[in-house]
């Protein structure tokens, strides 16, 4: 299990290595939302998305061979292990399905990891990684379902509890396989309402969650290359299921108005899964109680404009 002290050292860790994204406060109004809101920029991080903060404690806390990392992804967990790779001298090796999309597949190559694309979704580019790793030897470094990587991620709840200061109640976070919230779930430990959203069409944590321990599921969404893992494994489900307060779900035409709200409004493209969280507000999924102070996470922002303006 893992505890606060274990993503202060794994903050420690990674400090050098990732950034402090800003927030930003928000007037109600905002996005067609009848309260504030704080944002947190986490698609201004290295590579785009969260997702460096659980590659670099991997790349930091385990002995890495000669073979160097592999890892599965359906994008940016790829970005992010690559870049961490590169910044730490190893090689990498990244597999994606090919509904990985044209922008995050460039920013893999752009790193300098050799890349293996196959399979429809991320469950079949991680059957391809498995055995890869079988045979050479690598380090395999997963996107969600590990200790090393959750507790990278929940530096992200570290750093926003340090910049909000007590002005939050509840904090909305965009779930794929799990390793964000479970992570960011595990520093609140209980001191913060955290409150998973998913697509409609993929829903692993709620399944789990309903079903008292980890299910297979369908994958079908406009958010699959980031959000479309089909089972969130044990050690995500073990800190989900102990401090995540609520599951909700989104239909994808809630992600895509997000979107493009968020670009009309702000100017920030969000691809998918990155404007899930905000999607909650916008579709009414989640409906906040009077007073309640409301953080939404913006996690990702590898997108091709072209997906949003058109």
């Amino acid at each position: 299990m893992i505890s606060p002290d274990d993503i202060r050292a794994a903050h420690a860790r990674v400090a050098p290595y990732i950034r402090r994204t800003p927030i930003l406060d928000l007037e109600a109004g905002a996005f067609g939302i009848a309260h504030p809101l704080q944002l947190k920029f986490e698609f201004m991080q290295h590579a785009g998305s969260f997702k460096p903060r659980g590659a670099f404690n991997n790349l930091l806390s385990r002995p890495v061979p000669t073979a160097g990392v592999a890892a599965a992804s359906g994008g940016n967990h790829g970005i992010a292990v690559a870049h961490a790779a590169r910044a730490l001298g190893h090689k990498a090796r990244i597999f994606v399905p090919v509904i990985s999309s044209p922008a995050k597949i460039v920013a893999i190559r752009a790193r300098g990891a050799d890349l293996d694309i196959g399979g429809e979704r991320y469950a079949d580019a991680l059957a391809a990684c498995e055995r890869y790793v079988a045979q050479t030897g690598a380090l395999s470094v997963h996107a969600f379902d590990a200790w090393e990587t959750i507790a990278g991620q929940g530096t992200l709840g570290l750093e926003w509890e340090e910049q909000a200061g007590g002005a939050l109640d509840t904090v909305l976070v965009a779930t794929g396989g799990g390793g964000l919230i479970s992570g960011i779930a595990a520093w609140f430990a209980g001191r913060m309402k955290v409150v998973s959203v998913e697509p409609e069409g993929s829903q692993c944590l709620k399944a789990a969650l309903a079903a008292g321990g980890p299910v297979d599921v369908g994958v079908e969404s406009v958010a699959a290359d980031s959000l479309g893992a089909r089972n969130c494994g044990p050690k995500v489900y073990e800190v989900a299921s102990r401090y995540v307060a609520e599951a909700v779900t989104v239909p994808d035409s809630a992600i895509v108005e997000a979107q493009k709200r968020t670009w009309a409004d702000l100017r920030v493209a969000l691809e998918p899964g990155g404007a899930t969280a905000l999607a909650a507000l916008i579709s009414g999924a989640y409906r906040p109680a009077q007073g309640e102070r409301v953080g939404v996470l913006m996690c990702g922002a590898n997108v091709g404009l072209g997906t949003i303006e058109g």
